[in-house]
């Protein structure tokens, strides 16, 4: 039963000539899936709906061709065949009873119309912007380019309707062309669309009004806007902010309000917490008549509540939260709290979209896969028969394959070396930052105590001699991996030199709570998070830290989560020193010799301690011991054996809990899995 505490969630909200059921509000957010993949992204909204999302919105959604952002998989409302696709994700929202709403999108300097080489269209002449990088910059938009923006919005809010939409949004925010115009930085235009506020904000104003001319009383008209409260950085002012709202208060039927620092809005745990823009925002609901929702990763009910109560925002915004648990609404109106996946802020789904593939989450395994292989976040096929799985291993992907093959109904056996479960989440959530990550853990151990089918055995190491004579059916080696010693990696294909030094440690020596003497070289090859992770937790200790890496900046692969530059700030600002382009060529015990990547010159660096962050090898020894004799396999009685997650190929924390859980749905599947995955194709006529 839904605690009275959360009533005020669940009221009606009524958005100009439409009325959400309830105050959960799904903001656009991209996935990777856009105009390439209708039905994917259609069986992805309609689940948000189905898990009690009130409103569930598109991403970002291009009205011209010259707001091209390939490669990019963004949607698209350019004409008739993309109404047929936006179709099937506005019926799969209304068949669950939620509001479908459209982000109606021009990229302005952001994009470089790599497929439509259209000119890119700007407010000014500035040089491409955001990751394109192109060496090329946008055309001055003319009064002509002005009154065919206004036509193309009229014209895609007009297709909206037809597709079914609900609300139809002028997009105002994120760098984006309108944010471009509202800029006193980047707006230097002398005519009635530059100079003062009124003027910079008219083109917002008109496009609201081509909108609500389009959709008329059959659709409301949203707003999303930056605020800031960190003064003028390519947006408005604190002032400006409020003074902007005030010049529209009412004219739309809804503001989606956020923060010009994207990288603030949407940062990872390790960064920016829960409501952080809580402050930012507030002054909103005191300009306008109209509605407000906001984001901040809300994951606890109660800060939920509070910002209702206390009138910051009457809609809980939310983009990672409806991705880790699409359900959370119904979660909590039926008094369900502990079932909650809440996010861990990791971003490992904006990173995936912004490599311009499908979105995937770690928390949530079937982000993504609800289409193509028809997987629900709540519901499994029950088991295939009547038999016994032992999973030897309780990290991530253990923990997932457990708790999964628990609810298709098998007796499972979940044996674990040591004396905690979580394996690699236990460990890296005690890092600085991380704590979040335990809630991967926390959730499946939760659901597990739920399973009486699933027996759990702690500090239970097991040899392939102990795993035939348990008579299991199928096992499942969920053993994990351990971090090189030896700086095998992208760099180095051979052992360095000093390799077997005891001064020679890797990110399992700290955990495992070895203090490193000083000074230290953190060697990064892996370039994610771990290497700045520990570079910033033994500088805090005290030690003189050195991270060196073979990329151009730390952390290299974060910028696709958004982290890069905050994590190379955190480094900075610790005192840690940072070399970039240079890979590992030896170690001597008290000195570290450093190859430039480009010209190979050696550069030699002190070191007390040489902290090597290259790799993981898979620990593997006891499926290889089973597997090595298929037929003593057979004489046991073991149907089936597999290798799951990281002890099968190290990789992320979202790959190992994606590795369990696909498992899980294999098992009694006979099907050849890359035969059946289907593929969305066109239809030539």
């Amino acid at each position: 039963m839904r605690d009275p505490r959360y009533d005020v969630l669940f009221e009606p909200v009524k958005i100009g000539p439409v009325t959400a059921s309830n105050r959960f509000y799904q903001v656009p957010h991209c996935t990777g899936l856009g105009w390439r993949y209708p039905r994917s992204l259609a069986a992805l909204r309609g689940v948000k709906a189905e898990g009690g999302w009130g409103v569930v919105c598109t991403e970002y959604c291009s009205m011209h061709p010259s707001s091209d952002n390939q490669p990019s998989n963004y949607a698209a409302l350019w004409d008739a065949e993309d109404v047929c696709a936006h179709a099937l994700m506005t019926e799969a929202v209304h068949d669950q009873g939620a509001l479908a709403g459209v982000e109606l999108w021009h990229g302005g300097s952001s994009t470089a119309n790599l497929w439509s080489r259209l000119p890119t269209l700007g407010a000014g002449s500035w040089p491409l912007a955001h990751s394109s990088g192109d060496p090329v910059a946008s055309r001055p938009m003319d009064k002509q380019d002005i009154r065919d923006l206004r036509g193309w919005q009229k014209a895609a809010a007009g297709r909206a309707l037809e597709a079914g939409f609900d609300i139809v949004y002028v997009y105002a925010a994120h760098g984006y062309l309108l944010s471009e115009f509202l800029s006193p930085e980047l707006n230097r235009r002398s005519d009635e669309y530059g100079g003062s506020l009124e003027n910079r904000v008219r083109i917002v104003r008109e496009l609201i009004a081509e909108t609500r001319d389009a959709v008329g009383d059959r659709a409301a008209v949203a707003v999303r806007f930056n605020v800031s409260d960190e003064g003028c950085v390519e947006g408005l002012t604190v002032a400006e902010s409020r003074e902007a709202i005030a010049l529209l208060a009412d004219l739309p039927d809804l503001w989606d309000v956020t923060v010009p620092d994207y990288w603030r809005e949407m940062g990872s745990s390790r960064f920016v917490k829960e409501a952080a823009q809580e402050e930012a925002v507030a002054f909103v609901k005191t300009m306008s008549a109209k509605p407000v929702v906001g984001v901040g990763r809300f994951t606890s009910p109660d800060t939920m509540v509070r910002q209702i109560k206390k009138g910051i925002l009457d809609f809980i915004g939310a983009a990672r939260p409806s991705i880790a648990d699409p359900f959370l609404p119904r979660k909590i109106k039926a008094g369900r709290l502990e079932d909650i996946r809440e996010c861990i802020g990791c971003n490992i789904c904006y990173a995936h979209d912004n490599r311009a593939v499908p979105i995937r989450c770690t928390q949530n395994p079937t982000m993504g896969e609800e289409w193509r292989r028809g997987w629900h976040p709540e519901r499994i096929a029950r088991r295939h028969a009547e038999e016994t799985v032992l999973v030897a291993g309780g990290g991530p992907a253990g923990l997932e394959a457990a708790r999964a093959l628990g609810q298709r109904g098998y007796a499972v056996t979940l044996a674990e070396a040591g004396a905690e479960l979580g394996g690699r989440v236990s460990r890296e959530s005690r890092l600085p930052g991380l704590a979040e990550w335990a809630r991967v853990r926390d959730w499946r151990l939760g659901q597990l105590t739920k399973l009486a089918n699933v027996e759990i055995y702690l500090e239970s190491e097991l040899s392939a001699a102990q795993v035939l004579d348990f008579g299991f059916q199928h096992v499942f080696v969920a053993t994990g991996a351990r971090w090189r010693r030896d700086g095998l990696g992208r760099q180095r294909t051979t052992a360095f030199p000093g390799s077997e030094l005891a001064n020679v440690l890797t990110p399992d020596d700290i955990m495992d709570g070895h203090r490193p003497e000083g000074p230290v070289l953190v060697y990064d090859d892996d370039n994610y998070y771990m290497g700045a992770v520990l570079a910033l937790k033994l500088r805090a200790e005290g030690l003189e830290v050195v991270l060196a890496t073979n990329e151009g900046r730390a952390g290299h692969w974060s910028r696709h989560t958004g982290e890069q530059e905050f994590t190379m700030a955190a480094l900075i600002e610790a005192g840690v020193e940072i070399v970039t382009n240079h890979g590992l060529d030896s170690f001597d015990g008290s000195e570290v010799r450093l190859a430039c990547v480009f010209s190979r010159r050696i550069t030699a660096r002190p070191a007390g301690s040489l902290l090597t962050i290259t790799s993981r090898a898979p620990s593997d020894s006891l499926y290889l011991e089973l597997a090595g004799d298929p037929k003593r396999l057979t004489e046991y009685g073991i149907l089936s054996l597999s290798r799951i997650g990281d002890c099968a190929a190290p990789g992320t924390l979202a790959a190992a809990v994606y590795a369990g859980h696909r498992a899980a749905r294999r098992l009694g599947d006979p099907r050849d899995e890359a035969a059946e995955l289907p593929r969305e194709q066109p239809c030539l006529g």
